[in-house]
């Protein structure tokens, strides 16, 4: 990958995450970058050095894990990223190489405090769920595959009006895309869990 195209997959993926209407796949990862913007960037060098440690793919997968655990995605800068990223980039591939023994891992975990409707009981105010998720007792991941399968998601929406909530819900929503689920493995091992 050249520098320039991984400054165009850092505009887009930040674009991604933190623009409502912006969808990296439907516009396949577009810009208005331009070359002449990028040669007066004063940070240019650090898409030189990813670019040059990095293939296309893992240039991809970089700034996805970063942008999606760092707390606030539209404030991070390139040199930020390249300088504390790296932890945060193989935190991440250990939990997506690992994901379903981490999901397992994880429900259990909450199916041995509670039962399933209690886990997404927004009645005295936010659910379980979400105190776990920002708690970090559950992971991003876990979140996106429990709404794949209960589609949970929708129905905190319209019941949360809430700014906590609408920032899980829009990382969840910008995630779920890059996340290549089997839900009806997901399934059997939720299904496994609560019942068992």
């Amino acid at each position: 990958m050249m520098p320039f195209d991984a400054y165009k997959q850092y505009l887009s993926l930040k674009n991604h995450f933190t623009k409502e209407k912006y969808d990296y796949h439907k516009y396949c990862g577009k810009s208005r970058a331009t070359v002449q913007s990028f040669y007066k960037r004063k940070d240019r060098f650090w898409f030189e050095k990813l670019a040059r440690n990095k293939d296309d793919k893992e240039v991809v997968e970089f700034f996805i894990s970063n942008f999606i655990t760092c707390t606030d995605p539209s404030k991070l800068w390139i040199g930020e990223l390249i300088r504390e990223g790296e932890v945060r980039y193989t935190s991440w591939k250990k939990r997506t190489q690992s994901m379903s023994y981490m999901f397992k891992g994880e429900i259990e975990e909450l199916f041995s405090e509670k039962k399933l409707d209690d886990l997404f009981s927004s009645k005295s105010g936010h659910p379980t769920i979400l105190k776990k998720y920002l708690g970090g007792d559950i992971s991003i991941e876990t979140m996106v595959i429990l709404d794949r399968i209960l589609e949970f998601r929708k129905n905190f929406d319209n019941d949360l009006q809430d700014p906590v909530w609408e920032t899980v819900s829009m990382r969840m929503k910008k995630y779920s895309p890059f996340l290549n689920i089997d839900v009806p493995r997901y399934k059997k091992i939720l299904r496994e869990v609560a019942v068992g």
